[in-house]
């Protein structure tokens, strides 16, 4: 791959200045900093021969920590992005309690007496950042640069996953910048911005298409097939439940499944346009509930925006048989303690 990368023109180079977890990392300078060269080269990106492009058309419906999938011919899946991301969340609140701790140690001044910043009106305070300061945000830097390039790199095979099932997907086209204000930047670490534009790169670099169709004309989270009704449901009905017979199914899951259907971005679903494919996507979907119900059933955490709860089987605290209420323990006038049999006793 490098080889292939060299053996073309070079555009232009930049020079990436990047912050190290502290002066004494390997190749930082004294002001803790890394180097790098970065080239810009002609032509089209390396494709490696593992990553295969499929040619079915999927069908997307992405929220803010799972994604479901549909094709027109093969499973249907509901999944979190990112599932294996670990982000350290224990150790970077505690750097930055300390880094809280260590900024108003320097800066005792800029505290009132119960412990809240003053208020300086138009001029802004001047904080003073410590060496041990320093080294601790370097620390949490450090951790969320990690977290940030395992969410990328865990992106990144997602995507490869869906080319290699169809070079054509469909979802609806979603307001990134309001799931930020309510979840935050990154909306809950899970990053579906980031990982739509890393889609839409390698959709684009293996020539297949991808549709985002407007949401306020779809409306596929409200729509049913089955009698053509568009119905507003609230945010907490997960599942699809229609008095036409349409039933139950897993909402996002339904979603995907009259996305893939459409053709263009201002197409809108219809309910002739379902009859047939419906005949097979339903074994499919709930071919996939069941997986899911499976892994809830197994002790798995699963988002509540699935709408399935996690199985809580009751166990025993200890091997021993439990106590009996007394009256069933009359024996010859006294009471006989049950903790440590092995076999009930005879009455």
């Amino acid at each position: 791959m490098v080889k292939y990368g060299l053996d073309h023109r070079i555009k232009y180079a930049r020079l990436i200045r990047r912050k190290a977890s502290s002066e004494r990392a390997a190749g930082a300078d004294g002001e803790g900093c890394r180097y790098f060269v970065q080239l810009a080269l002609e032509g089209v990106p390396y494709h490696k021969p593992k990553h295969t492009v499929g040619s079915d058309t999927i069908g997307a419906d992405l929220g803010p920590s799972t994604i479901a999938l549909v094709t027109r011919e093969g499973e249907a899946s509901l999944e979190m992005l990112g599932e294996e991301l670990a982000p350290e969340e224990e150790q970077i609140h505690r750097l930055q309690r300390k880094m809280n701790r260590q900024r108003r140690a320097a800066n005792p001044e800029h505290y009132d007496e119960q412990g809240r910043i003053k208020k300086a009106g138009k001029n802004r305070l001047q904080w003073k950042n410590s060496r041990g300061y320093e080294r601790t945000r370097r620390r949490k830097a450090e951790k969320e640069r990690k977290l940030a390039a395992q969410r990328k790199s865990l992106h990144g095979r997602k995507v490869h996953e869906i080319v290699s099932q169809g070079n054509t997907v469909i979802l609806e086209k979603i307001s990134y910048k309001a799931w930020q204000k309510q979840y935050g930047r990154s909306v809950g670490l899970r990053a579906p911005g980031m990982f739509i534009e890393l889609l839409k790169r390698t959709v684009a670099s293996t020539g297949g298409t991808l549709i985002e169709v407007q949401t306020h004309q779809t409306k596929l989270s409200q729509f049913c097939h089955g009698c053509g009704r568009t119905v507003k449901k609230p945010l907490s009905q997960r599942w699809h439940v229609c008095e036409c017979g349409v039933g139950p199914i897993q909402r996002d899951m339904y979603s995907a499944f009259l996305a893939a259907h459409l053709d263009a971005e201002n197409d809108l679903p219809s309910c002739a346009r379902y009859v047939v494919p419906w005949e097979g996507a339903e074994t499919r979907l709930r071919a996939a509930q069941e997986r899911l119900f499976q892994r809830a059933n197994e002790g798995q955490i699963l988002p509540r925006s699935m709408g399935i709860a996690r199985a809580r089987a009751r166990q025993p605290q200890s091997l021993s048989e439990p106590t009996q209420e007394p009256i069933f323990l009359l024996r010859r006038g006294r009471l006989e303690a049950w903790n440590e049999r092995s076999e009930p006793p005879v009455l």
